[in-house]
């Protein structure tokens, strides 16, 4: 008997619902290589300064969860599957990455933020995300 192959579960998180090519390209190779199942949690827009209950983050959140239900398609297509695809109430990628990995297993993280002296890569990102003892690839998009 041939023993069960178990999904690959990659946590994506990224800035904006909406994808550059690069991305599709990442998620299509996971797909590719083996089964992936791919959870998408896309970063709230908000400015980061606002508190978790200010009503612009939950607008802004609204709004990318209008964009992601547009899009959604797009990924699925690149995964060659089903995706669960959210927006966090959170601003910080690893606070986001946290909240999905206290929740659910996940097997890789990949990071498809912009890069930009104020925000991403934050000189504490390799110490912060050790803690989640799975590969991580950063995948460098526009702002």
């Amino acid at each position: 008997m041939d023993p069960v192959r178990r999904r690959t579960r990659v946590l994506v998180v990224t800035h904006s619902a909406m994808p550059s090519n690069a991305l599709l390209d990442a998620i299509s190779a996971r797909a590719v290589v083996g089964d992936a199942q791919i959870r998408l949690v896309i970063l709230n827009p908000a400015r980061a300064e606002l508190h978790l209950l200010h009503p612009e983050r939950h607008d802004k959140a609204f709004e990318a969860e209008r964009v992601l239900l547009e899009t959604l398609p797009l990924f699925e297509a690149a995964a060659g599957d089903r995706v669960i695809g959210s927006v966090s109430v959170r601003h910080d990628p690893v606070d986001a990455i946290e909240e999905v990995a206290l929740g659910e297993p996940v097997d890789e993280i990949l990071l498809a933020l912009p890069v930009s002296p104020r925000s991403w890569p934050h000189p504490d990102r390799p110490r912060r995300l050790s803690r989640f003892e799975v590969p991580v690839t950063e995948l460098p998009c526009p702002s």
